[in-house]
Parts: structure tokens; C-alpha cells; sequence
């Protein structure tokens, strides 16, 4: 059986004004929205080949996905505009 991996992430704004909207509701089965705006994007790289960071003028944006997972995904990605 394989093992389910579970990724956090972090969103790191420089000020509140770049935040568009935060929704969290009371019931805990509902969703939660986080919006706003990196700004112009400054870099794009793999921290120690474990997070996936986004740096953009107004914030940063981090996914613990290794480099080898987001090569997966892209793949998967790929594969499935070539089948369209």
C-alpha cells in the first residue's frame, strides 16, 4: 500500500494590503480560502530539494514538494495535454 505523504506550505506576505481574502468558516468540513498577490516574481527555486518556494515582490510562497514529486507532477501534467 503506499504511503501518503502529507505537504505543508506557508505563505509569507510583506504587508496586509497584498492580501485579497482570507475566508475560513466555522464549520470545520468547509473550506478554507487564502487569496492575495505575490506581486512580480522575483525567483522560483528548491530549497535543500524539499520546498518549492515562490518569491514575489510582496511575498513568498512555500510547498514542502521535492524535487522529484514536482518532476511527477509536471510529467503527469504534460502527458495529459498531449492526450488533449
Amino acid at each position: 500500500m503506499k504511503m501518503v505523504r502529507k505537504h505543508a506550505f506557508s505563505i509569507e506576505m510583506r504587508a496586509r494590503e497584498h492580501l485579497k481574502k482570507i475566508t475560513v468558516s466555522s464549520n470545520a468540513h468547509e473550506g478554507i480560502l487564502i487569496e492575495g498577490y505575490l506581486g512580480e516574481l522575483e525567483e522560483i527555486g528548491l530549497v535543500e530539494d524539499v520546498i518549492l518556494e515562490v518569491k514575489g515582490a510582496n511575498g513568498t510562497l512555500r510547498i514542502d514538494l521535492s524535487k522529484q514529486e514536482l518532476l511527477e507532477m509536471l510529467s503527469k501534467e504534460k502527458r495529459k495535454t498531449d492526450d488533449r
